[in-house]
């Protein structure tokens, strides 16, 4: 017998040729209403895309628009995830070469739809995911369902999802299903593997601070502009809609909660559909709090709520412009930068991003700054780097371990460093539209995703499909700092576990002298990085010299002060002879750089950089 759904809000919609005029108020209804429809809707799909997210919103439509029999399911009861219930209006866009927007596509089309600027009204956004989703004939979407469990066949290949709707538990069946959930939960109850955190690089209880989302009204835009004239918290720009800066705010707010900190402000002024105004703050940090846990979820909204009480009081007194603001609500999701990373064909490790690598099997860019946040109080967190433009890879869409499944959310095939650059929204929707395009592509071709993942002219048919449809993959090559130098790879040896921090101007300093505690930290933190086992043996010894004396770190390191150090790190009992020598015979550097230094002298940045990836190549598992 043929199973069947019973779902009340089960949408179909079918728009004919009408084309979208881009005018908000005469597109898209904001007092939307369900259309009739039928009550009983079959339970088989050629794909099921689970999660309402933007990244979903985008896999949904373009394997609908390619031709497949698609269903959305979302436990909401809207569409847009983190923009809309986390109320993440303030789109980090990504500018590639030339300064051109480098996402296009479905991405492109919403942001149309809402205004075109870096900033949304999220009840027009909300409304402009709805209108996408709606206008496709192929396309059926189903609210306030969530998803239970995974049906998984004896060989890791995913046939259906048990969804739980008004009470009712039901079966649903597809081809192939696309987790757009944030933390990719569909793909870990179907057996995925994955990692916490930063567990790639033996930091898998590194939490990356979450956010509240602030929401006030009564803001004087003038008076935020003053401000930024002013510097009251330090530089701030203001635009018309958006201002960001004032980074003061990181140390003279105390906050009241413990473990939370307002850092600069990220301020967004949007106007309603009936010309009111709304601002919105992305700043409340709250630490220590493990996404993927509801019940620190919950805990965590409430705790922001109460510092957001503290951290308006302290504005209206101390800011100019917000005298008068108001809390006008509170967001009923947190903003969760971090949780899972899956396992999959391709880990995109950092050092793509820093060389702005391009992929064969391309399917979206990146181009964002890789925003490692703070984890603690004690820290304020950093950017690594800041690239100009990068290929992501359909591979990283890819579990392993399991088939006819890919993942299209921040939670995808990124090294937890990478993710940092590669988890941002536009970028995300870019994938997930690719996603849903190969799905179809894949059932045309009776492929499974993984064997996909493997075919270069599959995979091209794949992205010539993209350009069609709107969305940018085209190949691309761009200059990367320091590229060519003789240090060039033992940089991105670095890059891949976080060890050097290039910032906003990707200025790795490597002409200025080496001081020894930068030195002693690249080898400290290489070794706990890369291989714990080596790092609680040689720590003492790392340690050694700063203990001995404190004022060791200040100075600089001449080629023979390295070259003792390092033996007396890691070679035991005495050695004889020249120092330097003695470097090469035990393979702590390498001809090269012996060649290169033949007398003691000073040594620059550049040549701790690939000394110590000379020596910490060696303890990768």
């Amino acid at each position: 017998m043929k199973k069947y759904i019973y779902i009340a809000l089960i949408i179909v919609v079918v728009v004919g040729a009408v084309a979208w005029v881009g005018n908000y108020e005469q597109s898209l209804n904001t007092d939307y209403e369900p259309p009739e429809m039928d009550e009983l809707t079959e339970t088989e799909y050629d794909v099921v895309v689970v999660g309402g997210e933007p990244e979903g919103v985008a896999a949904a439509v373009s394997a609908a628009r390619n031709g497949a029999e698609t269903l959305l399911i979302e436990k909401r009861d809207g569409l847009g995830g983190l923009m809309t219930y986390g109320m993440l209006n303030y789109i980090d866009m990504v500018n590639g070469i030339g300064g051109e927007s480098a996402i296009g596509g479905i991405f492109a089309e919403w942001h149309e739809i809402v205004g075109g600027e870096i900033a949304f009204d999220i009840e027009r956004g909300k409304d402009a995911f709805m209108h996408l989703v709606l206008s496709e004939p192929n396309l059926t979407l189903t609210l306030e369902t969530d998803v239970q469990d995974a049906m998984v066949g004896g060989d890791q290949t995913v046939t259906g999802a048990v969804v739980l709707r008004d009470d009712e538990t039901f079966e649903v069946q597809g081809q192939r299903f696309i987790d757009a959930t944030q933390d990719a939960d569909f793909a870990v109850k179907a057996g995925a593997p994955y990692f916490k955190g930063g567990g790639d690089i033996n930091m898998p209880d590194r939490n990356m601070a979450v956010t509240l989302m602030i929401h006030l009204e009564g803001v004087d835009w003038s008076g935020v502009k003053r401000a930024a004239q002013e510097e009251v918290f330090g530089p701030g720009t203001v635009t018309d809609n958006v201002a960001w800066g004032f980074s003061e705010l990181h140390y003279d707010y105390q906050p009241v909660e413990e473990n939370t900190r307002l850092r600069g402000l990220n301020l967004v002024r949007v106007k309603d559909v009936d010309g009111s105004e709304d601002f919105y703050i992305n700043a409340l940090q709250i630490f220590d709090v493990d996404g993927t846990d509801p019940e620190e979820n919950a805990a965590a909204i409430e705790k922001g709520k109460r510092e957001t009480e503290h951290v308006v009081e302290y504005l209206r007194e101390n800011f100019p412009g917000f005298e008068n603001a108001e809390i006008a609500s509170y967001p009923s999701e947190l903003y969760v930068r971090e949780t899972r990373h899956v396992i999959s064909e391709y880990m995109l490790p950092m050092s793509d991003v820093w060389t702005h690598r391009d992929h064969w099997d391309s399917i979206a860019y990146g181009g964002y700054p890789v925003d490692v946040q703070a984890t603690s109080v004690d820290d304020y967190g950093y950017v690594l780097s800041s690239p100009n433009q990068y290929a992501i890879p359909f591979r990283s869409t890819v579990p392993l371990e399991v088939e006819n499944l890919i993942v299209v959310s921040r939670s995808a095939g990124y090294s937890s460093l990478a993710a940092g650059s590669a988890r941002i929204i536009p970028s995300g929707m870019a994938v997930g539209e690719a996603g849903g395009a190969a799905a179809q592509l894949s059932l045309e071709r009776d492929m499974t995703f993984r064997e996909l993942s493997h075919s270069e002219s599959d995979i091209e048919d794949l992205r010539e499909g993209l350009l069609a449809q709107g969305a940018k993959v085209e190949h691309f090559s761009i200059d990367y700092p320091y590229k060519g130098e003789w240090y060039d790879e033992a940089v991105q040896f670095l890059m891949d576990y976080g060890l050097v921090v290039a910032g906003y101007d990707n200025d790795l300093q490597v002409d200025e002298a080496l001081n020894r505690q930068h030195f002693i930290n690249l080898i400290l933190n290489g070794l706990k990085r890369i291989n714990e086992d080596a790092y609680n043996q040689y720590i003492a010894a790392v340690k050694a010299p700063s203990a001995a004396d404190e004022s060791f770190g200040e100075g600089t390191f001449t080629r023979d002060g390295l070259a003792e150090y390092l033996l007396d790190v890691f070679i035991e009992g005495e050695s004889f002879g020249e120092p330097w020598n003695q470097l090469l015979e035990f393979g702590l550097i390498d001809g090269d750089i012996y060649e290169m230094i033949p007398n003691d002298a000073e040594l620059d940045r550049k040549h701790g950089y690939y000394i110590a990836a000379h020596v910490l190549q060696q303890y990768v598992e």
